[in-house]
Formats: structure tokens, C-alpha cells, sequence
């Protein structure tokens, strides 16, 4: 599913036979205006209501109840793509625009480190069960259909002799040479590993668009476009980029081949490139306004990242000269439409097209397509003024038969979608709800009228959309084949894949065709000629995340001794595919929790001793590894306990919560407010969790840390981004005295004005602690305050910093840990490591790879832990 970034999350079992019957309006997410509608992913099993009562049966209860979100959707509550694209996005931009180039630099300081300690280990290695049988308690999503996952997929290309190359959201690119399976990363050696899209052209070149345009919560830009000549074998490498820079720090959301000329619709415009001479710059096509890109006189405004956003591109067969352009911003703008290219010129189109809306309120995300002979043009278009409807924000899908310039045809909407076995029959929450974050569209290259859809579900049409089969329901959980019998996937339900699409291919193996699906939890396949179930629902859905696809992305990780006495269990929240937890025996991970996984607190000395957030501070405990099966609140072993924030939705999409260094049965989470409780993990309910102090409304912490009752809590202000954003550092006791602000001008005099995204307190001194700050220095950000610096201690409480970055790359700066001898820091670029006497930083470590990491903990057998965003978990054992 989804999360913004998930976007969104799945249901608990229970809840998601229920839900979808009920109708409770949520809230509405807006970042400077741009936000979509907060739906985020329900757990299925959960059937109740959350309360401050102790008992299972009261205090597990759906998720968007307690969030505050509608329960009749499959993501009910604040768990929702695009409220966490904000927060993720806001990180790493705040206080203002971030400049070109910024993470490519900072990529070749990195290059220039040494590095210090021994080779890191893959920790999460084994295959992904989503629907493993001894994890479907409450809270989990377990048995719904979607089988073994992996990260998202937001690029698929395939041949006709069985390869098939899968880029990830943030893993890079994957190669099968068996129709799918046994997979190898090929991408490593690029600075970015965010796939747009992913092209064979013509001659059987892939062409790799880094930097995802799906507007998820944790999107990251690129380095441009890239081309490998020899797939089958070959690997990426930093010679072969196309062109220059041009293309460097931002996102693709297609590359098309039109001729001799390869076109990338981006979020800065629409460039053109020659595909045979790959030297010299990308040509700017166009940009709707110009002045706001990077050095043009608006390039310093908020909104500046919204308003030259390309969505695809298309030609007319007739006349290969003649191209048509869809522009615009998923939530609306002046420009938006579409615009066309004739005598040289770009001109915005007026005339009719037909059914398809060419006008600016009504034209958002799209997505073309044609088929192999030209016949037939298709098109996904997302309505902006629709996209807080918790029903659907899809305008339509259309089809011409005379060229894109049409006229076209509407050939589906969602409540023809709903009718054609949909999962998403609910009051609210129905096909294209998240039509701005889910599209593809592919046609059969042997047959102009069957095409396949992807939306949150895949849909399938073999008479050119007169008629329509959601051949991969979102889940099965509504459906009456479903039960939640053990001994079975999901019932006697067909398995389906994992909800929210984002790529599709076709290729064969053996002259058999096959196509693949891409989407919030990994890679499907199914033959072309596929059959159908009694339901009407594809019954040959395989999952090709075998566990050599690692491209799993953590928000945590936690550690702890397994109950067995062997070895150590290790938990992980992730972006839509809930939390994972590997135990020292397992031949596959399991999921215990369902949706978003956020931070995780685990018990050092009993790895089933579990914490985990939902989202935005939702937290849920469990004392048996969430090891149960139970549909019946009553017989719950996974307790819902948010502090009042959790309940109001009052936090940060992924919220800070974690325990006392001296007393681990101590906790302090950060909302709006600063809370504590003192129970551990024997906690069961909202009310053993006290408010010590208020942040004011609209600031809402960033990260917490407590030792001996002594807390420091960061936070961020003004809707925590660009548009008049703040920031400071509160620091108090749990026993709710002593609460001040430390002094920290906005003018970044004593700490940069950038969020600060993690703190670390000395064990043997409270008052010694240090602070990572996210974003990018002012040589990158055009913001106030901005300042320079990523890592800064203080020995006094606070009351002086200093700033201990020296060679450290300007990268976003995202975890911090005191070591035995000295300070690990996680950040977009992987970790590195600072001596307790040094003035300079090294890599730590080899092998791990580069790609986001955002947290750090040490585990009960001495290693340090990684939780990566992009490839799993890692471990090294400090030198």
C-alpha cells in the first residue's frame, strides 16, 4: 500500500471485513495548499474501537479510529502517501528550495572518504511472507492474498527471452534472467538508486530515469538518465549517463522514444535528447514557467518544486512531429492541461478532446498509452478538484481510435471499476481514491484492445474497456472466499497481488508472454492469456519476491535476544508492508503488524517484547512476537496504547518515541506534546501515558531522547516545511519540571535553521548530547537561516553547540549514535563514522549500500543495526 508515502496502509484483518462498510469523513492533508486527502491503510483483523481501557477487546481497535481517520477505507486515518510526502520531502528542504546538484556533490565527497571498520552483513535476507501463517493477530494484515513482498516498484522492463529488469523506489535496478526471480542488483555503482522509470528501447538498450515522480512520502531525486547497452549482463556504471547534469536533482516520471529522440517528462519540464548520439546536454522542450526553475527569479519560492511538473508524452502516428504533452500538478494549478508541439512551438490546447477534460481544473496526473499498430490511444486522467474525495480523485480512463488529439472516449470511471469484482466497495475509499500516486497502462502488443490498468488494483480489459475484471484486487479480506484458516494463504481465495501500482511490462520466456506488475510491495506475474477464477479474479497471480529482490524499505529497526535463547530477533517498520520480524531460526520473515510500520521499540533482553507505530504516533505492543491468530479482539495479544497525540493524529507522520537510557520501562513519545510512561511493555492503554509539556499547536516533535528522567525533545514549527518553518530544542524532566527552550535563534547563529532529526544523550552525562540536522547547507538551500553543519554536540545542557561536521558530506543527516569510542551517523548516503578524537569523518564501513539509511540502534550482541530505505537491514560489528 501506500504511504505518500506509504502512502497508505493496509487494514488489520478484522477491521477490513467491516470498514468498508462504514462512512466517517477524515481529515484533508495540505503542505502549502498541495496536500491530497489523508487515507491512510487500515489493518485488517481489527474489528474494534480504540479506548483507554486495558483490555484487548477495547484497546485494539481499528486504526483510523485512532487516528481519526475514516474507518471505511483500507487506510482509515492519518497513514496516508500524502501526508508523509510531506513530512519527508519538508526534512530535507526546510527552510527553503533546495538547489540542483546538491546530492550529486555531496555523492563525490563521499566517494573521497576513507573508511574505517570491517564489511557489513545483510541482516533481512530471507523471503518476505505477508501472509505468513503465525502472524494473524489483530493488528496484522497476514492472509490477505499479496505472499511474499519486497519494496516498491516504480520502473519494469521486460524482453521476449526471459529478462526482466525491476527498478525500485529507492534499491536501484534488479536483473532476472528466468521470467522473474533469482534477481541481481546492476545499479550499485550509481550515486542514485530512486528509479522514474525504466525503458528497452528499440535496439535493447535499458534506459534507467533515476528519480521517482510518484509523489510518495519518501521520494528521493536522481542523477539523471542513465543506459546500459548490455543488459542481459552488464552493469550500470557512473559512464553511462546521457547528456550532462542537466537532468541531476530531480524526478522522471517517463522516458518515451519518439524516432531518433528520447523525451523525459519531469518535475522541471520536458526535455529531449538524441537516443543515438548519447553526448551533449538535454535540451529543454518545455517548461510551463520557467522562472520558477532552479536560477530563474522565482526559483526561491515554496511552490517553485510544483510548477513546471510534465506528467507524460505522447505523438501523433499521422504526423511523428506533432507531440502532445500532459502537464500539471496532482492538486491542481493554473497550468495544468495539456499542451502540444507543432512548427516549432508549444502552445496549450483549447479545442475539445472529446470526453477527456482538457481544461486546467480538471486535468492532474496522467498517464498514455498506444498500442504496438497505433489503433488505439489510452490515458488515465486524476480530477485535482477530487483529490480530497475519500471516494476516488480519478477522473477517468479514455480511449481514441483517431490519435491523441482525439476525440477521446471514456471508457471507465470508478464506479465501473467498483462493478468489476473491485475490493474497494466501501462508502468511501473506492477505485482511483490515490489515482494522483497509482497509475500505469499497459496494452498487448498483440492485441490493440486488451490492456491492463493499475490503479491501487490491476484491472483488465479485452474489449478496449467496454468491459473490465479486477484481475488484482487490493486484498481478499471482503471477499466470502476469504477466512483466516492457518493452513491456507488466504483462504479459498486465488492470491492477488499487493495493492498500489505503479509499473507494468510485458515480456515472454519460452514464447509464452507473460506480464509483470510493479507496486508498493514489489513484482507480480501472470501469463498474458491468463484465466480467471470463479470471481471473476486472475487465479494465476506468482510473487517474484523470492527473497533475492531486497529491496525493502525501513523507517527502524529494533533488537532484541530471542526467547528461544538463540541468537537475536530483529523487527523493522516499513513503508506499506507493515513491521517485519526476523527470529534466529526463521526461513522467512514474517509481518505481525499490518499498513505502515513506523519506529520501533524493541526489548533488549526479550526480542517479543514489541513497540511499533502505526503512524503519527499510533503505537501498538505486544509481549509474544504478535505470534497468534485471532480475528476476535478478546483473544488479541497486540494492544493498542497511543499516547493522546496517537489518538488526535497530532504527531509527525512517523513520530519519535523511545525509551530511557537507564530505565528501559521508561518511554517518552513526541507529538504535540512531550509524553511519558512507565509501565514498559507491559503498557495496555492511552491513559498510563502522562503530557509533561506542549510544544504549542502546530509544532510537533522531530526526535526525543531521554536518560535518567532527563529529556530532551526537538521540534518543528509552521507546518514543519518550507513555508515559515521553525524549529528548537525543548529540554525538561519526565516528572514535568523543569521545562524550558534552549536558545536557538532562527537566524541558525547556533544551530542551523534546518530539522533536526535525531538526538543522542551520553549515558554518563545528561548534559553531554548531540543532534543531527537534516537538509542541506546554505550553499544548496535558498532559505533563511539555513546555515551550515549536520552534527553538533553540546557538554553544557544546551546552552552551547558545537559543530562537529568537518568533512562529513552536506547530506541530510538522519540518525546518531554514541559508539564505544566515538559517533556513528546515519544519512541519505549510507553511514559514517567519527572518532572520539578525530577532526574528519570516514564511510563506515564496506558494502553497504548506497542508499538512504534512517536509523541506527546497537543490539543486545554488540553489532550495530541499519535500517536502510531501499535495501533491508544491515549489521556491522564496531570495530
Amino acid at each position: 500500500m501506500r504511504t505518500a508515502t506509504k502512502r497508505l496502509r493496509l487494514l488489520p484483518i478484522g477491521a477490513a471485513c467491516a470498514a468498508l462498510t462504514m462512512v466517517v469523513a477524515g481529515p484533508q492533508a495540505s503542505a502549502a495548499g498541495k496536500g491530497a486527502a489523508l487515507q491512510p491503510h487500515l489493518r485488517p483483523h481489527a474489528t474494534g474501537h480504540t479506548s483507554t481501557a486495558a483490555t484487548p477487546a477495547t484497546a485494539g481497535g481499528l486504526r483510523a479510529d485512532a487516528v481519526g481517520g475514516p474507518p471505511g477505507d483500507p487506510d482509515g486515518g492519518l497513514d496516508d502517501p500524502s501526508a508523509a510526502d510531506q513530512q519527508y520531502f519538508a526534512e530535507r528542504s526546510a527552510p527553503g528550495v533546495v538547489a540542483p546538484g546538491a546530492y550529486g556533490a555531496a555523492w563525490l565527497q563521499s566517494q573521497l572518504l576513507p573508511h574505517y571498520g570491517p564489511t557489513w552483513k545483510e541482516v533481512t535476507t530471507k523471503p518476505y511472507n505477508s501472509d505468513d501463517p503465525r502472524y494473524r493477530d489483530y493488528d496484522s494484515n497476514s492472509s490477505g492474498g499479496s505472499g511474499n513482498v519486497t519494496g516498491r516498484i516504480t520502473g519494469l522492463a521486460a524482453d521476449d527471452s526471459g529478462h526482466v529488469y525491476a527498478g525500485s523506489a529507492n534499491g536501484g535496478v534488479w536483473r532476472s534472467a528466468t521470467g522473474g526471480g533469482n534477481w541481481t542488483p546492476i545499479s550499485d555503482g550509481l550515486p542514485a538508486q530512486s528509479t522514474g522509470d525504466l525503458e528497452l528501447d528499440s535496439g535493447g538498450r535499458l534506459w534507467y530515469g533515476t528519480g521517482e515522480a510518484n509523489t510518495a512520502s519518501d521520494t528521493f531525486t536522481g542523477a539523471g538518465v542513465f543506459v546500459l547497452s548490455n543488459p542481459q549482463w552488464g552493469q550500470f556504471s557512473v559512464f553511462n549517463r546521457v547528456g550532462g547534469d542537466e537532468l541531476e536533482s530531480t524526478s522522471i516520471r517517463k522516458l518515451r522514444f519518439i524516432g531518433d529522440t528520447v523525451y523525459a517528462a519531469t518535475t522541471r519540464g520536458l526535455y529531449s535528447h538524441s537516443a543515438t548520439n548519447l553526448w551533449g546536454p538535454w535540451k529543454l522542450e518545455f517548461a510551463p514557467n520557467p522562472t520558477f526553475l532552479p536560477g530563474g527569479s522565482q526559483a526561491a519560492d515554496p511552490h517553485a518544486p510544483y510548477k513546471n511538473i510534465v506528467n507524460d508524452v505522447t505523438f501523433d502516428p499521422r504526423h511523428p512531429s506533432k507531440l502532445i504533452a500532459a502537464v500539471g500538478w496532482r492538486s491542481g494549478d493554473t497550468y495544468n492541461g495539456f499542451y502540444t508541439k507543432a512548427n516549432g512551438a508549444w502552445t496549450k490546447i483549447t479545442t475539445s478532446l472529446g470526453d477527456l477534460p482538457n481544461d486546467a481544473t480538471h486535468v492532474g496526473s496522467v498517464t498514455f498509452a498506444r498500442s504496438a499498430d497505433h489503433s488505439i490511444f489510452y490515458a488515465i486522467d486524476e480530477d485535482p478538484t477530487q483529490i480530497a474525495n475519500p471516494k476516488t480523485s480519478l477522473g477517468g480512463v479514455y480511449s481514441s481510435t483517431t490519435g491523441p488529439f482525439g476525440p477521446w472516449k471514456k471508457i471507465a470511471d470508478s464506479v465501473s471499476l467498483e462493478a468489476s469484482g473491485s475490493a474497494e466497495t466501501g462508502a468511501t475509499y473506492n477505485p482511483g481514491v490515490q489515482s494522483w500516486y497509482n497509475q500505469f497502462l499497459q496494452v498487448d502488443p498483440a492485441d490493440p484492445k486488451h490492456v491492463y490498468l493499475g490503479l491501487e488494483e490491476v484491472y483488465e480489459s479485452h474489449d478496449a474497456g467496454a468491459t473490465w475484471n479486477t484481475v488484482g484486487p487490493y486484498w481478499n479480506f471482503t471477499y466470502a472466499c476469504w477466512n483466516i484458516d492457518p493452513t491456507k494463504q488466504t483462504g479459498d481465495c486465488s492470491p492477488t497481488t499487493h495493492s498500489d501500482q505503479h509499473a507494468v511490462a510485458i515480456g515472454s520466456v519460452g514464447g509464452k508472454p507473460f506480464v509483470v506488475v510493479g507496486n508498493d510491495g514489489g513484482v507480480y506475474k501472470r501469463p498474458v492469456a491468463g484465466k480467471l477464477d470463479a470471481n471473476g479474479h486472475a487465479a494465476d497471480w506468482q510473487s517474484l519476491n523470492d527473497g533475492t529482490i531486497r529491496t525493502l524499505q525501513y523507517y527502524s529497526v529494533g533488537v532484541g535476544t530471542d526467547p528461544s535463547g538463540k541468537g537475536v530477533a530483529v523487527s523493522g517498520g516499513l513503508q506499506d508492508n507493515g513491521q517485519s520480524i526476523l527470529r534466529s531460526t526463521d526461513t522467512v520473515m514474517g509481518s505481525n503488524f499490518g499498513g505502515d510500520g513506523g519506529q520501533t521499540l524493541v526489548d533488549a533482553h526479550n526480542g517479543c517484547n514489541i513497540a511499533e507505530e502505526y503512524t503519527n504516533l499510533n503505537i501498538w505492543v505486544t509481549n509474544d512476537c504478535g505470534q497468534n491468530v485471532s480475528t476476535d479482539p478478546s483473544t488479541s495479544t497486540e494492544y493498542n496504547v497511543p499516547p493522546n497525540d496517537g489518538v488526535n493524529g497530532t504527531a509527525r507522520f512517523i513520530a519519535p518515541f523511545s525509551a530511557d537510557l537507564k530505565n528501559p520501562n521508561n518511554w517518552v513519545a513526541g507529538g504535540q506534546h512531550v509524553a511519558v510512561q512507565s509501565k514498559g511493555y507491559a503498557i495496555r492503554a492511552t491513559s498510563d501515558w502522562t503530557d509533561v509539556y506542549d510544544f504549542g499547536a502546530g509544532n510537533l516533535a522531530s526526535a526525543v531522547a531521554e536518560s535518567g528522567g532527563k529529556i530532551y525533545a526537538a521540534w518543528c514549527g509552521g507546518g514543519c516545511n518550507s513555508v515559515g518553518f521553525s524549529r528548537g530544542i525543548a529540554v525538561g524532566n519526565a516528572d514535568g519540571t523543569g521545562w524550558h527552550q534552549l536558545n536557538l535563534p532562527a537566524d541558525g547563529s547556533v544551530l542551523p535553521n534546518r530539522y533536526l532529526s535525531s538526538l543522542a544523550i551520553d549515558p554518563n552525562d545528561s548534559n553531554h548530547v548531540y543532534v543531527t540536522v537534516s537538509g542541506f547547507s546554505r550553499f544548496w538551500t535558498e532559505g533563511p537561516g539555513a546555515g551550515v553543519g549536520h552534527v553538533f554536540e553540546t557538554r553544557d545542557g544546551g546552552a552551547t553547540w558545537k559543530d562537529l561536521t568537518y568533512n562529513l558530506p552536506d547530506i541530510p543527516a538522519d540518525s546518531v549514535v554514541i559508539t564505544h569510542h566515538g559517533l556513528a551517523v546515519a544519512t541519505d548516503l549510507g553511514v559514517f563514522y567519527h572518532g572520539d578524537h578525530d577532526r574528519y569523518w570516514s564511510v563506515l564501513g564496506q558494502n553497504l549500500p548506497t542508499t538512504a539509511t534512517l536509523q541506527l540502534k546497537e543490539g543486545p550482541d554488540d553489532y550495530l543495526y541499519a535500517a536502510t530505505h531501499g535495501r533491508g537491514i544491515w549489521k556491522l560489528r564496531m570495530p
